[in-house]
């Protein structure tokens, strides 16, 4: 393959990561956690989960399985017309996968971390880089954390590209505040913290007005986590000094962005990467808000002016949540301006959820790391994240919640 020039790399983020297109199609992707029934503190053995998900037979809405290192179960849904056709889909899909999960005594946890020991179950050449590029902080990324991505097109044209780019970053930090569901001792969201600090250069927000341009500089200051030839980890240089160098070609600078981590990244598509984990019945409610706020001029418009305030607050969204109060009240505005749009994008079946929601959380100032049972001892032994200080406590509900 030809060797990359700099004229060559924007021309491929503008044609494939920001191909634009109408907008309307959804997909999610959605990580999980398997636990043992009988040993609920015990890490389950990837290869136990892979055998009866063998035994399951592919899902029937067509999601596909993968997995993390620490042996998270992911199901990624075919892209849908709607929220509510991809919620329908996917959670057809998961029903799937927990049935049979449960006929070997398993089933999937929804949450931002784990607080089982770690096991690094991976054996493919790239985790293995990983781990080598981000130390003992990485393996926590790697094997302790779960997020729920939502995945919307790009735009119908660059102008529409440019609104819903920056539309995604400011949505970014009342995203994380609202669900965050990880409670540790640097905050409510520790998964967005543990993220967030692990390298700035590849996981950071990207922003900027010019999405390609943001983008593409980027990719190109970012240090390169690998090569491929040989599975060479930290090679020591940015994909900008490789470039130089003459010697990669497009494929490994797809494969390149594909190593970049920010909470907004696009593929062809926007994906939303900054939501923990959540569990029945509530982890459709951030697909149906995103979708709402994004897709529906409306609710687009009143989402724009309500984050307005809150657009830089990914430390306080991690670390408080909603009991910062610009952050409470950008989140307020937002779900009534989701509210009433789900039904002008024919997804009335999701109200009912994202009014639960909202009333049990986002009109309380709370969120459910608010609800979890007090940290418990293994989550406090997160290593210290240079820079964040420890903020307060999650608070500790009366009773377990029930999620229902």
């Amino acid at each position: 393959m030809s060797r990359l020039t700099i004229d060559e790399i924007y021309e491929h983020v503008k044609g494939v990561c920001f191909k634009t297109g109408p907008p309307g199609l959804v997909g999610v992707e959605t990580e999980w956690f398997v636990i043992d029934r009988n040993a609920p503190a015990r890490c389950v053995p990837l290869s136990r989960v892979q055998a009866a998900m063998e035994a399951a037979g592919a899902p029937p809405a067509g999601s596909r399985i993968t997995y993390e290192p620490g042996g998270q179960l992911e199901l990624s849904s075919p892209p849908q017309r709607g929220a509510a056709a991809a919620y329908a889909a996917i959670a057809r899909d998961i029903a799937h996968v927990g049935a049979h999960l449960a006929e070997e005594g398993l089933a999937l946890e929804g949450r931002g971390t784990d607080a089982r020991p770690m096991e690094f179950q991976a054996t493919e050449g790239r985790y293995r880089c990983m781990r080598e590029y981000f130390g003992e902080f990485g393996l926590r990324m790697m094997c302790g954390t779960a997020s729920l991505q939502v995945c919307l097109d790009i735009g119908a044209d660059d102008k529409d590209a440019a609104r819903r780019w920056r539309l995604a970053h400011a949505l970014g930090p009342m995203l994380v505040a609202a669900f965050a569901n990880s409670p540790g001792p640097s905050g409510r969201s520790s998964r967005q913290i543990v993220w967030e600090t692990l390298d700035q250069g590849r996981t950071a927000p990207v922003g900027g007005d010019d999405p390609v341009e943001a983008w593409t500089r980027y990719a190109l200051d970012a240090q390169l986590m690998l090569i491929r030839d040989g599975w060479v980890a930290a090679p020591g240089m940015t994909f900008r000094e490789w470039a130089a160098t003459g010697r990669p070609d497009v494929g490994d600078l797809a494969y390149h962005l594909s190593t970049l981590f920010p909470p907004v990244r696009p593929q062809g598509w926007l994906e939303l990467r900054m939501i923990d984990a959540l569990p029945e019945p509530y982890w459709p409610v951030p697909l149906a808000v995103a979708t709402a706020l994004l897709d529906d001029p409306l609710a687009a418009d009143v989402a724009e002016e309500a984050t307005e305030p809150a657009r830089d607050r990914w430390r306080e969204a991690a670390r408080d949540a909603l009991t910062d109060p610009v952050l409470a009240r950008a989140a307020r505005r937002c779900f009534e301006a989701a509210l009433d749009a789900l039904p002008r994008l024919g997804a009335d079946t999701l109200v009912p959820q994202v009014e639960a929601y909202a009333h049990r959380f986002v009109e309380r100032g709370r969120c459910p790391a608010d609800e979890r049972s007090p940290v418990p001892a293994k989550l406090d032994a997160y290593p210290a994240v240079p820079g964040v200080p420890a903020g307060p406590p999650a608070t500790t509900a009366e009773e377990e919640p029930t999620w229902t």
